[in-house]
């Protein structure tokens, strides 16, 4: 049986993407090749528990939840993670998957819906996108672009214009959380009429910076 290692596995409302708001339960892969300067989740970089597949199955259903998030960390970063996604989407669920962008979702079983980071050169980690990634997006994943500055956006609104990905998947602008004022990123999208979804981060505005959230 193949096991992963776990940081947290909890309820909770979908804070990002387009599903905010929906409750959901959360698996918290640990480890992480990134250091984004603006993670709020290294706490999950390092330590967790060893946990069988089934164990973590086990733990999602007693939560109840249709809508499960797989997350990190870079849950892409432990090779079973395929495993543990093919058989959440057997069980019925809907299940998202939140990584980097730096590691491949060629093999990503159909059914998951990919939320797919781009690095902007204010994460500091810009350099780790692996741009083929792009090719496996369907009309059903979502790109999310963490937006640190001025610069950030206009990087951000070249790229996805020269990669011709406006209308590919849906696309997520958020501000860098306490280093853009959220107004300054809604300004920019309307006055360049941007078809992206500014998104702000909704459990931090519920819980603050408490992990587990």
């Amino acid at each position: 049986m193949s096991r992963l290692r776990v940081t947290e596995i909890f309820y909770s409302l979908q804070g990002e993407t387009a599903s905010v708001g929906r409750p959901a339960t959360f698996v918290r892969l640990t480890g992480c090749p990134l250091r984004c300067q603006y993670c709020d989740t290294a706490y999950a970089f390092h330590g967790g528990e060893w946990l069988e597949t089934s164990v973590i199955l086990d733990q999602v259903a007693v939560h109840g939840s249709h809508l499960v998030v797989v997350t990190g960390g870079e849950p892409l970063a432990q090779p079973e993670v395929h495993g543990l996604l093919t058989a959440l989407c057997d069980r019925g669920h809907e299940v998202y998957l939140e990584t980097s962008g730096a590691l491949s979702v060629a093999d990503v079983d159909p059914r998951v819906v990919k939320i797919l980071d781009i690095k902007t050169p204010g994460s500091g980690e810009a350099v780790r996108n692996y741009w083929p990634n792009l090719n496996f997006l369907g009309s059903g994943d979502q790109i999310k672009v963490v937006i640190c500055s001025r610069e950030d956006y206009d990087w951000a609104r070249k790229v996805l214009a020269e990669q011709k990905l406006w209308h590919r998947c849906e696309i997520l602008f958020s501000p860098s959380y306490a280093e853009l004022p959220v107004q300054d990123l809604a300004s920019w999208i309307l006055a360049d009429r941007l078809p992206v979804r500014l998104q702000i981060q909704l459990h931090k505005l519920v819980w603050g910076d408490e992990p587990g959230h």
